[in-house]
């Protein structure tokens, strides 16, 4: 397969299956669903308890401002608690609420059961096919961090990528 054909092909893939994750992880919540932005910025504050909102911006590479409605959301709906830094009195520092360590644990438990069941289905080739892929699928993952971008070059009719510098812009 051609890359652009690969390419159009795995993107369309990894789409349908996020979306029809998310489609079945939904159903079935007592709370209202949470958009992919608040979960993200969830899972951030859990992993990084006391971040800054500049931080989270940072992290999320979202503007203050998306982030500063995200945190006015969550505050809103009980997960995310807003405290004033001791050292910066007009910086804010987040933690999650218990009830968001809940909701996250709880939807991990469910996303794991959704994609054991899943792969199960499967036949052993296939499972041991993805299982082959987790490596380059952990490497396009790391190179679709904007710090670790890859400088695409083109020579003739041959197109390849080569790992960028960190922030280094595409040539």
């Amino acid at each position: 397969m051609a890359t652009d054909g690969l390419a159009d092909s795995f993107a369309d893939v990894l789409a349908a299956v996020q979306r029809l994750s998310r489609r079945r992880l939904r159903h079935g919540l007592s709370a209202p669903p949470l958009r992919g932005a608040q979960v993200e910025l969830l899972r951030l504050v859990v992993d990084r308890p006391g971040i800054g909102v500049s931080a989270a911006a940072r992290d999320l590479r979202l503007a203050g401002n998306s982030v500063s409605t995200l945190v006015n959301q969550l505050v809103k709906a009980g997960l995310l608690r807003r405290e004033t830094d001791p050292s910066d009195r007009r910086s804010a520092l987040l933690y999650a609420t218990p009830a968001a360590a809940a909701r996250l644990s709880d939807w991990q438990v469910r996303r794991g059961t959704l994609m054991r069941e899943q792969l199960a289905v499967l036949d052993p080739a296939d499972r041991a096919a993805l299982a082959a892929a987790l490596p380059a699928l952990r490497k396009l993952a790391d190179n679709l961090h904007e710090d670790r971008a890859p400088v695409i070059r083109t020579e003739g009719e041959t197109t390849y990528a080569v790992q960028g510098e960190p922030g280094g812009a595409l040539a």
